[in-house]
Formats: structure tokens, C-alpha cells, sequence
């Protein structure tokens, strides 16, 4: 089964949508383990509004909650490529319950790892369990893109970067870099 909640992407008034900002890595939050959604209230309702725009504000195509600071497990993600044609999906505890023997190679960037692209190999096809902003439990098969957008947000749920999936040189090359221009932002 597969369900998209439209959101609405131009507001006004109270419910105006915000551009949050981004964690970066080496800030720890990226590590931690966001918790479930146990209900949709409008706090999540608001945040998922607020990451939508944060996200094509950026521009990247997935952001995690935690990538805003809010260890939440909530995750957006708009593959679309017309620009005209924007089409968020809002995945609420979302988890892989399937994926398939064949694995596909994408140059993966991160929105915390700003101007970082590393080869990542994963699953090709993915079948993800979620809950939607309606509080409805449904599950989506994706492949291609898609399929490494959920997987690569997924990690980010569990504390897991797309750097973890590269060589121990790769990322501690990442790591140092990241760390010395935090340091230097700092001063």
C-alpha cells in the first residue's frame, strides 16, 4: 500500500512554516537515537511543515528531525525533480521491513555534511513501514532513489551517517576536516 499526506507548502499566520537550522556534523545530536511517535499532535504536525521547508530550503531531498535538533523520529523526503511539481512524503517511525539481494552504488551527500559526496552501496529495493501524519500504519515499496533517501534517512534515526558506510580513511578524513572548521567557527 502506498500513501502520500499532502502539505500544504505555502502557509500563512500561525501556522506559518519555518526554516530551522541545520545540525553539522560533528555536533554529537547527529549520534543520538531519535524516539518513536507515539501520537500526531500538532507539534509533530508543525515540525514536519517546518522540516518540508527547511529541506527544499537547503535544497537536499531528505532531512531527518535530528538534523534539526529534534530527536524525533520523523523523516521527509521529496525525490521529485520538477521544481513546479513539489511532493513531500512525511514517514513517521518509519522502518525497512524488507530489502532486496541487490545492491545499487549512489553518491550520497548529507545536508549535515555540507559539500561532502561519498560512494554508498545499498539495497536496491526497500519496503518501509510508517505511520502517516494521519496516524494511519502503511507500507510503501521504493527503489532507485527513493529506496536510498529512506534508508539513508533511516540511519540518521538511528544515530547512523552515510560516512559510516565509507572506508575508516574516508571518514576520519571527513571527521578532521569537519571538526577543525567547527573548531574555527567557534573562535
Amino acid at each position: 500500500m502506498f500513501s502520500r499526506v499532502r502539505i500544504p507548502l505555502a502557509h500563512s499566520g500561525p501556522e506559518a512554516m519555518t526554516v530551522r537550522p541545520l545540525v553539522i556534523l560533528p555536533d554529537a545530536q547527529l549520534r543520538l537515537i531519535s524516539e518513536p511517535v507515539s501520537t500526531v499532535t500538532d507539534e509533530i504536525r508543525t515540525l514536519a511543515r517546518d522540516m518540508i521547508e527547511t529541506m527544499y530550503d537547503a535544497p537536499g531531498v531528505g532531512l531527518a528531525a535530528i538534523q534539526i535538533g529534534v530527536a524525533k523520529r520523523v523523516v521527509t523526503i521529496d525525490t521529485s525533480k520538477d521544481e513546479n511539481a513539489k511532493n513531500p512524503t512525511v514517514y513517521l517511525n518509519p522502518e525497512i521491513v524488507w530489502s532486496s539481494e541487490e545492491k545499487r552504488v549512489y553518491d550520497e551527500g548529507c545536508l549535515s555534511i555540507p559539500e561532502f559526496y561519498g560512494e554508498v552501496e545499498r539495497p536496491d529495493r526497500v519496503r518501509v513501514r510508517y505511520m502517516t501524519l494521519d496516524g494511519e500504519t502503511v507500507e510503501q515499496e521504493a527503489d532507485g532513489l527513493l529506496a536510498t533517501c529512506l534508508q539513508h534517512e533511516i540511519d540518521h534515526l538511528n544515530g547512523v551517517l552515510f560516512i559510516d558506510h565509507l572506508s575508516k580513511l574516508k571518514r576520519d578524513r571527513v571527521m578532521k576536516k569537519f571538526t577543525k572548521a567547527a573548531k574555527r567557527d567557534a573562535a
